[in-house]
């Protein structure tokens, strides 16, 4: 099975999603900041990663999870991933696509804009790692739901 999880720019919700997926953040509790920005695509996806899928791990089934960074068209990118991989399996079975994006709140935006999109890493990290921090047991609930799916 391959899990993938996205969002528009791959940062943040789904490093966060994809890492709670293969436990190496955990379920239960809010992670501090240090545990979030020691994750090797928290707040670090490079513009020539969009787009592009990011292999995170395998979870304790053996799941395949990734992230993707698929801007604002994921009415093209998600098709086109699906279509590929049932192209190469005959089917999408096998395949589980999960859209954090209705997770990230307000100060994700902002702080990700900034540090991403305008380079203001300095004024932007910390206010992403705190929105990512509010955020986090909502995420964990996506996960969660998207385990308990999985065959």
């Amino acid at each position: 099975m391959i899990v993938i999880y996205h969002d528009v720019g791959g940062a943040h919700s789904t490093a966060v999603a994809a890492n709670i997926h293969i436990n190496k953040l955990p379920m239960d509790r809010v992670p501090s900041k240090e545990e979030l920005l020691a994750l090797p695509t928290f707040d670090k996806i490079e513009k020539n990663q969009m787009g592009r899928l990011i292999f995170i791990g395998e979870d304790e089934k053996k799941n395949k999870i990734y992230t993707l960074a698929r801007q604002y068209v994921p009415q093209l990118v998600i098709p086109a991933v699906s279509d590929m991989y049932s192209m190469i399996n005959g089917s999408t079975e096998g395949l589980y696509i999960v859209d954090t994006k209705p997770t990230v709140n307000l100060l994700m935006n902002i702080g990700g804009y900034t540090s991403r999109k305008l380079h203001w890493i300095w004024f932007g990290r910390p206010i992403v790692t705190k929105g990512t921090q509010q955020a986090y047991m909502n995420i964990a609930n996506m996960v969660r739901q998207t385990k308990e799916k999985l065959v």
